[in-house]
């Protein structure tokens, strides 16, 4: 059976998918992922036949600068309407001989309509939950400006109002591409698969049966991995280190975030992924060691703590390492994500990304030092490292094609 996999995101958005598409293959099957073409690296490291989209998310969250967390979102919704034609047709083309459509992040309404012309199975995919529930707000709105009695309703809000400003630019696509009458409702009846551990998660009670926590998707690129000899000399040259990584996040003010890391990081050995961010590595002290991207599952064991930006990828990877977290959200659901850790005990409060000092951050830092804090951390990562996500959206998806064929 073969899987076309759609999306289009950030590499926190391809790379579990990456990950679904080479566990749909290890089990005998054939598939193709359709996404942007900055976050292709996973991709083609698997070897895995790929599409690139029209469209660039990099140069969208280049804006944030300018604009911040609402222009970028407006741009994101402009990005989508401007490529909805153009998605409808390149999904259309890798799926014409498919069993079947997995269908994520920005081009998740594309993906549902492409199925639905070619009459063979749609499947949603989230790295963060969509489906609305009362256990918890929707991921996209501020965490603690929701009352609980409103969280059913928030996520169904947010999911009308991405619904309301894409409708219209997909009807279109609908009508020109695929020759389907225009859609006037959301979907919500067609199976959800969640790259989400219950561990840092657990599945709400009030949930539907078409909606699935299957654990992380993760893929296996780190198994293999040989590291540059510099960071293997680093990483033997003293005490555990502190990772640094905001991941896509860019058009930050890295000038001033960089001069906090640096202050409140004088005294510890600190491993600096710059991502997307365009720091200036050069401004850096000598104790920060800077990398490339890497395999976070390789990477994050042999860390003392993870400083991120609370994507969900991250989110999940440092937890599954066993290691403590400090979570600087900047946008979307990365405030959510911080949430939980905390809750779980794993975490400081979230911190600013817009306002950041090095007394909070060393505030933070001392808390995640705590024995009880690392203990809880080893805890909950022993737990997560039992859970194959992969394997339970494998055999659900396979369920579904088989019944579908």
């Amino acid at each position: 059976m073969k899987l076309a996999i759609l999306t289009f995101g950030t590499e926190g958005d391809t790379r579990p998918l990456a990950a679904v598409a080479d566990a749909w293959r290890r089990a005998g099957h054939k598939a193709v992922l359709l996404a942007d073409a900055q976050t292709l690296d996973a991709v083609q490291a698997l070897g895995i036949p790929a599409v690139r989209l029209s469209g660039n998310i990099r140069d969208l969250f280049a804006r944030w600068g300018q604009e911040g967390a609402h222009g970028t979102a407006r741009a994101m919704i402009q990005l989508c309407n401007a490529q909805a034609v153009a998605w409808t047709e390149q999904t259309l083309a890798a799926a014409r001989d498919c069993d079947g459509i997995v269908t994520s992040g920005l081009a998740g309404f594309v993906g549902l309509s492409v199925a639905e012309r070619l009459a063979i199975p749609a499947i949603g995919a989230g790295m963060f939950p969509l489906t609305p529930s009362r256990e918890f707000p929707s991921p996209l709105l501020p965490q603690a400006l929701v009352p609980a009695f409103l969280n059913h309703a928030s996520m169904r809000f947010t999911n009308q109002l991405v619904w309301i400003s894409l409708r219209k630019a997909l009807n279109r696509a609908r009508g020109e591409v695929l020759g389907l009458p225009p859609r006037r409702q959301l979907w919500t009846g067609h199976p959800m698969l969640y790259g989400i551990s219950p561990t840092l998660l657990p599945t709400p009670a009030d949930w539907p049966g078409n909606a699935t926590l299957c654990g992380q998707w993760v893929p296996p690129l780190g198994r293999s991995y040989s590291p540059l000899a510099g960071l293997q000399r680093f990483l033997a040259a003293g005490e555990p280190p502190v990772y640094v990584g905001f991941g896509s996040m860019t058009g930050l003010d890295m000038r001033a975030l960089v001069g906090v890391l640096t202050q409140a990081l004088a005294r510890r050995r600190v491993v600096f992924w710059p991502g997307w961010s365009g720091a200036d590595v050069a401004a850096l002290s000598g104790n920060f060691h800077c990398i490339d991207a890497m395999p976070h599952d390789w990477l994050f064991p042999q860390m003392a703590a993870v400083i991120h930006h609370g994507g969900s990828g991250t989110t999940h990877s440092a937890l599954r390492a066993g290691k403590p977290s400090i979570v600087i959200p900047f946008a979307g659901d990365q405030s959510f994500w911080a949430g939980r850790l905390h809750r779980l005990g794993v975490a400081a409060p979230a911190l600013p990304a817009g306002c950041l000092d090095a007394g909070a951050l060393a505030a933070a830092l001392e808390f995640v030092g705590q024995d009880s804090v690392t203990a809880r951390a080893r805890e909950l990562g022993a737990r997560m490292a039992s859970e194959d996500g992969l394997a339970v959206a494998i055999s659900i998806l396979q369920r579904i094609l088989r019944k579908g064929a």
